[in-house]
């Protein structure tokens, strides 16, 4: 590309860019562009301890310390086509740091290409790196064969040479559309439980997820135990029997049901919105469906893992209001020998507050099933929503509490249907 095109091509967006930089006479401390064309002598990293380095390249989205003369002469700067970002607070005569664009070039010249204020342009050679795919999360993990699913991420590149490959179990999957950070798919027929792994030109990654993930399961088949589907028989072992249903929703056998009630900024309605799950027996034993959580899964790591589960919610029957208080519990908190709800109502005890229609007003899924995740990082808030004192310890996993209750209390009054499945806890 010649001076002349770039001249062209960057004419407007340069003279705009000297009116954003040009400082005003009374403020003589105000970043100021210089006159003349830049240099570059090298480039390097923004960490002290490789500032020795030189580097001819860096990811996307990567800071970088440009070393050079006359930095502050440049008003537009632009890695292959696309545009960076610059800070007047990260420009010196001598020293510019910049972070690489985060937006695959539409043509490759390795090259950065910078304009100044008279609109001349000087290029220095640098490639831009692109990473290999990376793999955040599925709209739905259990996804039936026929229904369409979405796999969220970054990084999602065809190239007609090796073009973006999505395999599941091992098995190649047909992409019904992609961008990049999007893969939307049909489930076909027979696919079996099993990793799920991307390829693009610049690398494979495998989700930390499977499809049809049976990991770390606490909650499934709601009260009824089969080794050989992996349901673990765990259902309501609290206060409150919540309804267990098994019907035309059903994602895979039975699912939990809350809701089906008003809810307003005072609502208290445990008879419809509480879940529990506290471990033990009436004599004092701790096995089979009565077992600590602890004993089916281990929270060792718990710092990096999360809680999933899927959720449907219909869209006659929203959720406006609250938060849903998701309380792992230790022995020390709570077992069913010793009921209670000093550790959750009005302490200091840590539990992760979910609020998917806080950023809306108005939360459903259409009456679809969705993959919901909750870091345990997050796992530090008491019941109103202020920070807990108390941290979670690896003890606090031996029982589980689901409530509508508190948190969030800005919402509007509604009458939530509330279907929750396959509740498990899982590497983040």
């Amino acid at each position: 590309m010649n001076n002349k095109i770039f001249k062209g091509l960057y004419l407007a967006l340069a003279t705009t860019a000297m009116i954003g930089f040009t400082a005003c006479e009374d403020e003589p401390d105000k970043y100021e562009i210089s006159e003349g064309s830049p240099t570059i002598r090298y480039i390097r990293p923004v960490n002290v301890e490789a500032a020795d380095s030189i580097i001819t390249g860096a990811y996307m989205d990567n800071n970088i310390c440009i070393v050079g003369e006359n930095l502050r002469s440049i008003t537009k700067m632009f890695f292959n086509d696309q545009e960076a970002k610059l800070i007047p607070s990260l420009i010196t005569d001598n020293t510019m740091i910049v972070t690489v664009p985060g937006q695959i070039p539409g043509e490759v010249f390795n090259k950065i290409f910078m304009v100044n204020n008279s609109n001349d342009t000087t290029t220095y050679d640098f490639s831009v790196l692109v990473p290999g795919p990376n793999i955040n999360n599925m709209s739905n993990e259990w996804a039936k064969a026929g229904e369409t699913a979405t796999i969220y991420g970054n990084y999602f590149v065809d190239d007609p040479n090796v073009p973006l490959s999505l395999s599941i179990n091992g098995r190649k999957i047909d992409i019904d559309e992609f961008t990049i950070s999007t893969i939307t798919f049909t489930v076909p027929e027979g696919l079996a439980e099993g990793p799920i792994e991307i390829s693009t030109v610049y690398g494979k990654k495998k989700a930390k997820f499977n499809y049809h993930d049976t990991n770390g399961m606490l909650f499934n088949d709601w009260g009824t135990y089969d080794a050989g589907d992996k349901s673990t028989g765990l259902t309501n072992h609290g206060w409150h029997n919540q309804l267990i249903v098994s019907d035309e929703n059903s994602l895979d056998g039975s699912y939990l049901f809350l809701g089906d009630c008003d809810v307003d900024n005072d609502t208290w309605a445990d008879g419809n919105l509480a879940f529990e799950y506290w471990p033990g027996d009436w004599d004092g034993t701790f096995t089979g469906t009565n077992a600590r959580l602890s004993d089916l899964v281990s929270f060792t790591d718990f710092a990096n893992m999360a809680l999933k589960f899927e959720v449907n919610i219909p869209s006659s029957n929203p959720w406006t209001n609250l938060s849903m208080q998701c309380i792992f519990s230790g022995d020390e908190q709570v077992t069913l020998l010793t009921a209670n709800n000093s550790f959750f109502n009005g302490t200091d005890y840590p539990r992760g507050l979910w609020t998917p229609w806080n950023a809306t007003g108005s939360y459903d899924t259409g009456g679809k099933w969705v993959t919901v995740t909750l870091p345990f990082s997050t796992f530090k808030y008491k019941h109103d929503g202020t920070p807990a004192s108390v941290p979670l310890t690896a003890s606090n996993f031996t029982g589980l509490t689901l409530f509508v209750w508190k948190g969030v209390t800005s919402g509007t009054t509604c009458h939530p249907i509330i279907r929750i499945d396959n509740v498990r806890a899982v590497a983040y």
